[in-house]
């Protein structure tokens, strides 16, 4: 229901968009999330945004430089990735929260998550 595209290589230094299209129900008045997993290490946390946009929440690693946001017309959530590193190499995974009432440290959960997408692979060359 969730699927994660554009992923891709790309040099140090350069930008990348992710996206996460929903289907076969409406994710509008979910909470959406990314996370990332990298060879040999645990998933972590990368971004998240509330319903309406408003809100949106980074780790610490990606702050100021990738941005999250959505459109919920189309059903879709989309990763801007500027200024990528090679420790950005990961599996970058696309997940909806059913509940909105999280506070942003439980966003960051990836417990609180009841749907994910299928993972798109972000390799930074140095």
């Amino acid at each position: 229901q969730l699927q994660a595209s554009g992923g891709g290589l790309v040099q140090s230094g350069g930008s990348l968009s992710v996206s996460c299209a929903a289907s076969g129900r409406t994710f509008s008045s979910y909470a959406m999330g990314w996370f990332r997993q990298a060879p040999g290490k645990e998933r972590e946390f990368v971004a998240a945004i509330r319903w309406n946009g408003v809100s949106t929440y980074y780790a610490d690693s990606v702050k100021g430089r990738f941005t999250i946001s959505r459109d919920n017309a189309k059903n879709t959530v989309y990763l801007q990735m500027n200024s990528l590193k090679p420790e950005d190499t990961a599996v970058y995974y696309c997940a909806a929260a059913r509940r909105n009432g999280y506070s942003a440290y439980e966003l960051q959960g990836d417990y609180k998550y009841d749907y994910w997408g299928q993972g798109t692979l972000v390799t930074v060359s140095s």
